[in-house]
């Protein structure tokens, strides 16, 4: 969730607010109890866009708030099709909304009501709809010759997981295998899309997640992260890596595979370089611009900070990364079955307590080791040089480190979905419950 604020603004959720102090070392995202969202004073990409004449979509999913002063509309897009919190349901409307769909600042309907989705089965046409919405997005924009940003957010990967009758079955890896099979389907509608109008050369396309897969779903429901630890909601590599591919025909050399280390955040900072714009100069700004790698493979060197929370929990730098705080899931959670690292617990890494190692940080080389299975031993001399490199990178990022104003503290029923912009032309509009605020507890 903090992927999507850091992503659009480039920078880390401890400097954009998109985080919690409730508790140590928690994720907090946007459920519908969720009193906050993005602030009004971070500058989001599409707002720099539009300075040159961009034309800004979002189609999927928009986790940064879903009352109406949080909404796309509201902070830089022009269009949205989507819905404003992930697909979870049915509710029974009386403690809970289903959550909006919204076209533009309206809403068109309900996740489970207006649009289907089966969890027995698993069949929703979503990713269909989103896919048409983005096609039909492209050819308008490319008839009136304007820009555009396409940010296409489709989320049938996230628990409960769906995708649409021709593809459900039809991969070896089960529901969440048919759901990667139909979105790798549309992102190549979509390419074949932009060579048929005769834009492919003139436009940036890139395609990652926004975090590593769920393993904590179930056999059916859950992905696989290959030889990486753990998985999302973790700050091992299984639950920060992601796929990166960009494509840019006549631009980018098809085929060619860079070591560079990168990060959503980097979008931000690439796509306005790329549109021949500037990043915000009253503002620290984590995202690089990455065209020097895309263009000439050129290698940047930078550190990756992994927080979790408010909390640093490891650094990256260079193949080395540093553990200074491990935890997957509490023994409580674990015990009711929550599992965050299904058949890979490491004794002293996938702690389930909190676990700090500041004064002696477990140290991995992701290159020999990319499975965080064995820490290089404190006593060696590489150990210690990788301490002293790593040391000195911290201590200037905490030096410079301003931490926003967190937005996800509070929560209340009241500020539900109740009654979303356009519910009345629908009769959708439902009673809510009067206003009694809480600190959200969140559990992991």
């Amino acid at each position: 969730i903090a992927k999507g604020a850091s992503l659009l603004t480039g920078r880390l959720p401890v400097r954009n607010g998109f985080y919690t102090t409730n508790a140590h070392a928690r994720n907090a995202y946007t459920p519908q109890e969720i009193v906050g969202g993005i602030s009004k004073d971070e500058i989001l990409l599409p707002q720099v866009l539009k300075k040159k004449g961009y034309v800004n979509k979002i189609i999927g999913k928009w986790h940064l708030g879903h009352r109406a002063h949080h909404l796309p509309l509201e902070h830089g897009f022009d269009e949205w099709f989507g819905a404003p919190n992930c697909h979870f349901g049915p509710y029974n409307s009386s403690d809970r909304p289903n959550v909006p769909v919204y076209n533009n600042s309206q809403m068109v309907g309900r996740y489970y009501e207006e649009f289907g989705i089966d969890k027995k089965t698993g069949e929703s046409n979503l990713t269909q709809i989103y896919l048409e919405e983005g096609l039909d997005f492209i050819f308008h924009q490319n008839m009136a010759q304007r820009p555009f940003f396409l940010y296409w957010a489709a989320d049938a990967t996230h628990a409960p997981v769906y995708a649409s009758k021709r593809f459900l079955g039809k991969s070896q890896r089960g529901r969440y295998g048919d759901a990667v099979m139909e979105l790798d389907y549309s992102v190549g509608q979509m390419l074949a899309w932009l060579r048929a109008l005769g834009i492919d050369k003139d436009t940036f396309v890139f395609f990652t997640s926004d975090n590593g897969a769920a393993v904590m779903s179930g056999p059916k429901q859950s992905g696989s992260n290959g030889p990486f630890l753990c998985g999302k909601e973790t700050t091992f590599e299984g639950g920060m890596r992601e796929p990166a591919i960009a494509w840019w025909p006549g631009h980018i050399p098809a085929g060619t595979v860079s070591q560079q280390l990168g990060t959503v955040m980097d979008l931000f900072s690439t796509s306005l370089s790329l549109a021949g714009l500037s990043v915000p100069d009253d503002r620290l700004i984590d995202g690089l611009d990455l065209s020097p790698v895309l263009h000439n493979n050129t290698l940047i060197n930078r550190p990756i900070f992994y927080y979790r929370g408010n909390e640093m929990m490891a650094v990256r730098v260079g193949p080395y990364k540093a553990h200074y705080w491990t935890w997957s899931n509490s023994w409580e959670e674990f015990n009711q079955g929550i599992n965050f690292c299904p058949g890979q617990e490491v004794a002293g890494v996938t702690t389930h307590t909190q676990q700090e190692h500041t004064m002696q940080p477990l140290i991995f080389h992701l290159g020999r080791d990319p499975g965080e299975k064995y820490p290089i031993s404190a006593g060696t001399k590489e150990y210690q040089d990788v301490l002293s490199r790593i040391t000195a990178v911290v201590e200037k990022h905490k030096k410079g480190l301003v931490p926003g104003v967190p937005q996800l503290n509070m929560c209340d029923m009241a500020v539900m979905n109740w009654a979303p912009p356009g519910c009345e032309k629908l009769g959708k509009c439902l009673k809510a419950p009067k206003s009694q605020p809480w600190k959200c507890d969140w559990p992991h």
